[in-house]
C-alpha cells in the first residue's frame, strides 16, 4: 500500500532565506528530532542540486541504526526539490518539497509519497507506529523552524 503525508507550514521569513537554509543538506540533521540520531554521512555541498547523493544513518525505531541513501532527482531554484530513497527503510520513498512566496511570509508544502517493505506486516507496522512518528517528524520540524525562523 502507498501512503502519503501532505504538511504545509508558513514561515515568517522571506523566501530567499528559507531556500537557502532548506536547500542545504547540512540542515537535515537540525531540523530532525534527536532520538531519530539523525547523521549525515556524506558531505553534502551547500545547495542542492539533481544527482546528489545524501547519505546518512537514522534510528527510526528501538534504536536500530539504519543506512539510508537518497538521491535529489529534480530542482527548480527557490521553488521546488524531489528526494528520492535509493536504499533505506522504505520500500519507496518520494519526498517533493515546495517553498511558495507570499506576503505574510514563505509557504512551505510537503508531499511524500512511501510504501514500507514486508507486506502485510508493514501495513500492521504503519498502523502501530511509522504513520504516528512520521507525523510526530513534521510535527518537530515545524516547531523547530518557527524557532530558526522567530
Amino acid at each position: 500500500m502507498l501512503y502519503t503525508i501532505h504538511s504545509q507550514q508558513l514561515i515568517k521569513a522571506p523566501l530567499d532565506r528559507v531556500w537557502d537554509f532548506m536547500s542545504n543538506p547540512a540542515n537535515l540533521a537540525t531540523i530532525t528530532p534527536d532520538y531519530m540520531k539523525f547523521t549525515v554521512l556524506s558531505a553534502p555541498e551547500e545547495k542542492v542540486f539533481p544527482g546528489q547523493i545524501i547519505e546518512y544513518y537514522v534510528s527510526p525505531v528501538f534504536g536500530i541504526r539504519l543506512h539510508w541513501v537518497t538521491e535529489i532527482t529534480q530542482v527548480k531554484d527557490k521553488e521546488y526539490f524531489i528526494d528520492e530513497q535509493r536504499f533505506g527503510p522504505y520500500s519507496f520513498w518520494h519526498h517533493k518539497h515546495f517553498l511558495k512566496e507570499t506576503p505574510e511570509g514563505t509557504l512551505m508544502t510537503d508531499i511524500v509519497h512511501y510504501k514500507l517493505p514486508l507486506g502485510f506486516l508493514g501495513t500492521i507496522a504503519h498502523g502501530l507506529f511509522v504513520k504516528k512518528q512520521l507525523q510526530g517528524i513534521f510535527d518537530f520540524r515545524k516547531k523547530k523552524l518557527d524557532e530558526l525562523f522567530a
